[in-house]
């Protein structure tokens, strides 16, 4: 099976240390986020285990610990952007988070490594323009440490409507110009563009529109085959085909602080979350409450004994 780390906070940057610990005890608790109550405990056995997935803004605090990963397969995706402080407060220097992109990919591969370019958005300080000057600097220097490049132009979800008041929706002709070159570019650099969650409107471009987290990702980079139960490939809409599900944290607990983010409610909760993690505790925030009703996970290895991907 596949377990998910990013979808909801940044752990190697914030909860590398209660990973670690995690994974040396064998075993995670992980609280419903809409019924907190419900914790399902999952076994991190490499024997039911076949995957870690990662989605981080700042690999390093992981790097000296790669060795407690090796076990399991990973699939490491790295969003870099080029957008400054008044964005991205709490994000590292960009210059040395690619450099730490290009030691990961040494030590995982590049077929275990991809790069986020999301999400998009256009104002005038961040215009169409912009965008495509710095993505073929950023391509440049992260070229041959990657085969994929992910991009999403901005949603304005709830939350994000909340903290970023001055967003706005990138116009259709805009998301093709950008989608365009980027496509050219990453051609020139041996990388395939992913849009996530745009539809195919870049697909006669030469966008690669079949999804970003796929089965098909992760068995690259398993090199192996995975028999997916259908259950658990769970979509969030009807152009998503990422296999979701089984994340191991937590909502508003990331500390980059990001204005586009969809999963902090407010920067006060995330510093009060932030105030509750126990390296040691088996829940990313907090501890054992009463009236917490504890179910196992259903777990099995999904790789494919009858054949071996041949890549």
């Amino acid at each position: 099976m596949i377990i998910n780390t990013g979808m909801r906070t940044d752990i190697p940057a914030f909860y590398h240390k209660w990973l670690i610990n995690r994974i040396k005890e064998g075993f995670v608790l992980v609280r419903n986020p809409y019924n907190p109550s419900q914790v399902t405990r999952y076994s991190l056995s490499p024997e039911v285990v076949d995957l870690i997935a990662f989605c981080t803004k700042n690999p390093a605090p992981m790097l000296p610990h790669m060795d407690v990963l090796k076990p399991y397969g990973q699939y490491w995706f790295v969003t870099i952007t080029p957008y400054g402080k008044d964005i991205e407060p709490n994000v590292p220097d960009k210059q040395k988070v690619m450099e730490d992109f290009k030691r990961l990919s040494d030590t995982v591969s590049e077929d275990c490594v991809g790069w986020r370019y999301d999400p998009i958005f256009v104002d005038a300080k961040y215009s169409v323009e912009w965008h495509i000057g710095q993505f073929e600097q950023m391509a440049g220097i992260l070229s041959g440490y990657t085969k994929t490049c992910v991009i999403s132009f901005i949603d304005i979800y709830k939350k994000v409507e909340r903290n970023f008041p001055d967003a706005r929706e990138v116009f259709k002709k805009d998301r093709v110009t950008i989608g365009k070159a980027f496509i050219e570019i990453a051609k020139q650099h041996d990388m395939t563009i992913r849009p996530c969650a745009e539809g195919d409107d870049l697909a006669p471009y030469g966008a690669d529109c079949s999804g970003c987290m796929t089965v098909k990702t992760f068995e690259t980079a398993l090199h192996e085959r995975l028999d997916v139960p259908r259950r658990s490939q769970n979509q969030r809409n009807n152009e998503c085909a990422c296999l979701l599900g089984t994340d191991i944290g937590a909502y508003d607990t990331c500390g980059h602080l990001c204005r586009y983010c969809y999963a902090n409610t407010s920067a006060v909760l995330v510093k009060r979350n932030m105030k509750m993690h126990d390296p040691n505790s088996p829940f990313l925030i907090g501890n054992s409450q009463p009236g917490d009703v504890i179910h196992e996970a259903e777990q099995k290895s999904w790789l494919d004994m009858q054949m071996r991907l041949e890549i």
